[in-house]
């Protein structure tokens, strides 16, 4: 039986992934394929900071931003969650260095797009699918995985093979890079604190209360930003994520209020600036549906916060708490939020 939600006295049906408005939510980016990759990426314990790799020499003249290294690391997570070898996953990252030079392009030849460059004319899926990093990671594995003994066929042969480009010796020049991306990141240290918030490990997850509802005379953008974050629950921490697949943990935030027409910036250091400040709260009573409650993460001993969470109201925070762990629901009260905030921000007042 689905669970029912209510808005100001209105119900809603909510599936095991999304509230379903009158019309049946579909997560764009996903297929059978793809699923279990979604599951299996929320089991990987891996989460890199990308410092000891980001300004490195890619062997041309640039340098590894810290963007090129968050795409690389949902390569690598995906490729792990299939249980793809290593030489795998260094053949993918070399392949979107070639193709995107590791960034998500919404452009490229005749109806190229996304780190690989596929095309939904050649099959590889539609248009928003491949914009999503970890269905077209999928859609790279799952191909390299039909070549023929690609384990033993030299890096810029079986790139080629999968992709078939015009240029198929162009895979070779970033094995180098490709190489010490991926041993990074199979090395990786779990603190994420320096672009965002991870390392939330204390709370104990909840579900959705059946006839969860928000107060009426919540304001429109607040009720959005909230349904679309509860529409995200069970989906798995991505470090650098921002949907669908799955997200950070300011990733969900910067989405949900997207959703709602309202943008904030990027990171948790930015966000905590975003509206107007809550003071002297110690209770939940004392919050309002989409407030922001903000933390140290796992960097109790910095500046500024780490990681950021959703009050939805019912004294429940949303949040997409660390890798290896799914965007989840908890108690404020429940002796994380309430003893380790930081600060308090209403974004609609």
């Amino acid at each position: 039986m689905k669970a029912s939600v209510k808005v100001g006295g209105i119900a809603f049906a909510l599936s095991p992934f999304g509230i379903i408005l009158g019309v049946a939510l579909v997560v764009s980016g996903t297929s059978a394929d793809a699923g279990s990759a979604f599951a299996a990426v929320a089991s990987v314990t891996s989460c890199s900071t990308g410092s000891a790799e980001v300004g490195a020499d890619m062997g041309d003249g640039e340098t590894l931003t810290q963007d090129m290294m968050n795409n690389a690391e949902i390569i690598y997570q995906t490729g792990v969650g299939l249980g793809v070898p290593q030489y795998g996953e260094v053949i993918a990252v070399a392949t979107a260095i070639q193709e995107s030079k590791l960034t998500n392009l919404d452009y490229g030849d005749r109806d190229s797009l996304g780190l690989f460059q596929q095309r939904p004319s050649q099959g590889w899926g539609t248009a928003a699918q491949i914009m999503d990093p970890v269905y077209a990671s999928t859609q790279f594995y799952n191909a390299l995985l039909k070549v023929p003994n690609w384990q033993n066929l030299p890096l810029t042969v079986a790139a080629q093979d999968v992709q078939e480009s015009g240029f198929p010796d162009a895979y070779a020049q970033w094995q180098p890079i490709a190489t010490e991306i991926v041993n990074t990141l199979s090395g990786a240290s779990t603190d994420c604190t320096n672009t965002d918030g991870d390392g939330q490990t204390t709370t104990n997850p909840t579900p959705l209360p059946v006839g969860f509802s928000l107060p009426a005379g919540t304001p429109t953008q607040i009720v959005t930003a909230v349904e679309y974050a509860v529409d995200q629950l069970g989906k798995p921490y991505i470090y650098g994520g921002t949907g669908p697949a799955g997200y950070d943990c300011s990733g969900l935030i910067m989405e949900a209020y997207l959703a709602a027409g309202i943008s904030l910036p990027r990171t948790t250091y930015q966000q905590v600036d975003s509206g107007t400040a809550v003071y002297d709260v110690t209770t939940s009573a004392q919050l309002q549906p989409g407030d922001l409650i903000f933390t140290m993460g796992s960097d109790p001993e910095g500046n500024l916060p780490g990681h950021v969470g959703m009050y939805i109201g019912d004294d429940l925070v949303i949040d997409a708490p660390h890798t290896g762990a799914n965007v989840e629901l908890s108690k404020f009260d429940g002796g994380y939020w309430n003893a380790e905030a930081v600060a308090f921000r209403r974004i609609v007042n």
